[in-house]
């Protein structure tokens, strides 16, 4: 029974947070630029600060999107967004399969460079490989991505901790050192809202992992959870870099770097392997709630699909990704690409759910509060 208990309140609580994690660390801080980009640059006090804003922006917003979705039933993207925006649903949709296409693209591109200058590994083995992974999972379904990405989450925590040591024991006197001679200066608040803008649209992603919550403070403490479980690795990536700062601020990649500079090329090759697994994580995440809209729409519609069409898409959706991504240059274009989807996300999105989404919610609480008084 005490099993069961712990794992029920662990795909309650925790699970929601450690599938957010996943979809965004791939394209967020898995490398330590995002984090140079968003948050070293301001100083490292106001980084640190800036990181919090985000954090408390990624929370309220998982927090209200998590109560919505379990008050309407709805657990994939169109079925959430028919609720919040009604028949203007499908904006959403096409910024969403432009994010994968973005994303997946800088995926493959990022795995194919890493495992081609780490291990040697030629490219187009890494793709297979990425894409095998990938039709693997979805074709199990959501069971198996749960357990993948949240097993893969401990591992990756395991790692970050042994790297924030690691950097602490090298760089502790430095790291002390910038952040007491650092001040807080304008632009935390934001270098938070565009940090957390460029990642809150995973979360109607993520929805398929809620259905294990059944109660309002579940739902709400889980989405505060989330944003916590979100930050806290590119947190202690961090608080490394600002050992090295501010020299590190022009690193392409500031994770090897860092690596370099331990010196140890058993952890480098360790910590790669976790961040090649990022990769299939994010890739899996993002292209299985896009296999959960399908399969959902065909329930509507009396239609029951095979199995097997799972990686099928899966697998036909990230082989465009990756054609367009060498083919038309869309890695060249990503910085643009994620900077203009930013602000449609928060357009189509973050304004409306806690606006409208949020009304809705306090429109049932009184309306539940009225039924009980009866």
């Amino acid at each position: 029974m005490r099993s069961n208990n712990n794992e029920h309140w662990f795909y309650t609580y925790l699970l929601p947070g450690f599938v957010f994690q996943s979809l965004i660390i791939a394209g967020g801080y898995a490398t330590g630029r995002e984090l140079v980009e968003f948050f070293l640059k301001l100083g490292p006090l106001t980084g640190l600060v800036a990181m919090l804003v985000t954090t408390l922006i990624w929370s309220a917003v998982a927090a209200v999107s998590f109560e919505l979705a379990r008050i309407t039933l709805s657990y994939d993207y169109r079925a959430f967004f028919k609720v919040l925006l009604g028949r203007a649903w499908f904006l959403y949709e096409i910024a969403y399969f432009a994010l994968i296409l973005l994303a997946l693209s800088v995926i493959a591109a990022a795995g194919e460079s890493m495992m081609e200058s780490s291990f040697g590994v030629p490219r187009a083995m890494s793709t297979t490989i990425i894409m095998g992974a990938t039709g693997l999972l979805t074709f199990y379904g959501t069971h198996l991505i749960e357990k993948f990405l949240s097993y893969w989450s401990f591992l990756l925590y395991g790692v970050y901790i042994v790297f924030m040591a690691w950097g602490v024991s090298l760089f502790g006197g430095e790291i002390a050192a910038q952040f007491s001679q650092s001040s807080l200066e304008p632009g935390w608040f934001k270098g938070g809202v565009a940090y957390a803008g460029y990642n809150l649209s995973v979360i109607p992603a993520i929805l398929f992992c809620i259905v294990h919550i059944n109660k309002r403070k579940q739902a709400l403490a889980s989405g505060a959870i989330a944003g916590v479980i979100g930050i806290v690795p590119g947190l202690l990536f961090y608080i490394v870099m600002v050992g090295m700062y501010p020299a590190i601020i022009d690193a392409s990649v500031p994770a090897s770097e860092i690596l370099t500079a331990y010196g140890s090329r058993g952890f480098e090759i360790l910590f790669q392997i976790v961040i090649f697994g990022t990769f299939i994580e994010t890739g899996s995440g993002l292209l299985h709630s896009l296999n959960e809209r399908v399969f959902h729409t065909a329930k509507e519609r009396g239609r029951e699909l095979p199995e097997y069409v799972r990686p099928i898409l899966a697998v036909s959706v990230l082989v465009f990704a990756v054609f367009a991504s060498s083919e038309l240059g869309i890695v060249a274009l990503i910085a643009k690409g994620y900077g203009i989807l930013t602000w449609v996300f928060v357009i189509v999105f973050v304004i409306p759910v806690l606006t409208v989404g949020l009304a809705r919610i306090i429109s049932a609480y009184r309306s539940e509060r009225v039924t009980t008084q009866e």
